[in-house]
């Protein structure tokens, strides 16, 4: 893989402003990318946000044409409307409702898609369809629980003290999947024992490697860990999922069916991680080696001042977040266009001059797994673990949701 660049990149797909291409799909993602951007919004509500947007796209491009199976669309096919305004229709309506502050942004985005597409009752058609698609999955997501109280209650005994900034989004441990039953459908068995080999061994590369003053880190790998930040992460996956349809040559509906299912798992890593995670409430290394000498293992020493490189975020450690996006979106991803080599490039979102490249969405995703133990927020098994979860979930929609041939409707869970 290349190391970081600093040559500005020539990529549409990262402009600043909305730019004709030649996919209403990959146009509005980026749109959506920015828009989010724009309004300070990641994490869990960025993936949710996603996945509201392209599975409406993908129902209402599959409304139109009928390649493939709809996830939540109930209404008749419409085969006289314009597929691309669909989506279109579809994309705008759905994120003005979740982002109303954007609106000239996201209207904006909107002309420049309509200059696309043919004037007409088929464009008409599209847009009323799309933005209908739109507001039922909506109404029907006002209900996943995502936007609960934060009833967190922190642990503690009577009177002791302890942090006081609250865990993020914890309220996603309990909210409603995307085509899956519960939120603890793939919950693992829980993190190694304190005593175990295992946990010394992560416990020690860790400490090792993901010191703010490690001496072990190369400088190469202290650039890649600065790299994939959190604002990173979710968005080079659809970065790579453009270049590789743009690359193939997908059309309308076998982009909207990939960009659909990848949200669906992503959206969905943030619940089912976030049940595991709270479930098992595992400690972070910042915690762990500064207490080494209280878990009952002798193959741990502890480091009383000991720092980690990045920030800690403010979730449990097992599993890991970048393990289980990282094994979703490979999984999505290879399940579309193979496992073989297949380079792509990630840019950062922030500083477009910043960029790597990877000869397979396997090494990407790879990379975004050692980061966090160079980085010093996660053991090596939570991320082996969070990855098997995540290619769980990328396995079970592939198989059953949004499969080619089908004429039926999918009905949304």
């Amino acid at each position: 893989m290349k190391t970081l660049q600093s040559a500005v990149i020539g990529l549409a797909l990262l402009a600043a402003t909305p730019v004709a291409q030649a996919d209403v799909i990959t146009d509005w993602n980026q749109t959506a990318i920015d828009v989010m951007k724009a309004a300070n919004v990641a994490g869990n509500p960025w993936t949710r946000s996603m996945a509201l947007m392209n599975v409406a796209m993908s129902d209402a491009v599959n409304t139109v044409q009928s390649r493939y199976a709809r996830f939540g669309a109930t209404i008749p096919p419409e085969s006289r409307a314009s597929a691309e305004a669909a989506a279109a229709g579809a994309a705008r309506e759905m994120l003005q409702r979740l982002y109303p502050g954007q609106k000239a942004a996201i209207d904006k985005a909107y002309a420049v898609s309509l200059t696309a597409i043919p004037e007409g009752s088929a464009r008409d058609a599209g847009v009323a369809l799309g933005e209908k698609l739109a507001v039922l999955l909506y109404t029907d997501r006002q209900n996943d629980a995502t936007s609960a109280p934060d009833a967190y209650r922190p642990v503690t005994t009577p009177g002791v003290w302890i942090p006081t900034v609250p865990p993020i989004f914890p309220q996603y441990a309990t909210a409603k999947p995307w085509g899956l039953d519960r939120a603890d459908q793939f919950r693992p068995a829980p993190p190694p024992a304190l005593s175990s080999a295992l946990y010394a061994r992560d416990y020690n590369e860790t400490r090792e490697f993901g010191s703010a003053k490690s001496a072990k880190r190369t400088q190469e790998q202290t650039e890649v860990v600065r790299f994939w930040t959190q604002t990173n992460l979710a968005p080079a996956w659809y970065q790579a999922a453009a270049q590789l349809s743009a690359a193939k040559g997908l059309g309308l509906a076998e982009n909207a069916r990939v960009h659909a299912l990848l949200s669906m798992a992503l959206a969905n890593c943030f619940i089912i991680d976030w049940d595991a995670k709270f479930h098992y409430n595992f400690w972070r290394p910042l915690t762990a080696i500064r207490n080494g000498d209280l878990d009952g293992n002798a193959a741990t020493e502890r480091d009383p001042g000991w720092m980690p490189l990045n920030a800690t975020p403010m979730h449990p450690e097992y599993p890991s977040q970048a393990g289980i996006n990282a094994g979703a979106a490979v999984g999505v991803l290879q399940s579309v266009f193979g496992s073989g080599p297949l380079e792509v490039t990630a840019t950062d979102i922030d500083n477009p001059r910043l960029q790597r490249t990877y000869s397979s969405v396997a090494q990407m995703g790879e990379e975004q797994r050692l980061v966090r133990i160079w980085g010093g927020i996660h053991f090596r098994n939570s991320l082996e673990v969070g990855d098997a979860m995540g290619r769980q979930i990328a396995d079970h929609l592939v198989r059953n949701y949004l499969k080619p041939g089908q004429q039926t409707v999918e009905a949304a869970r």
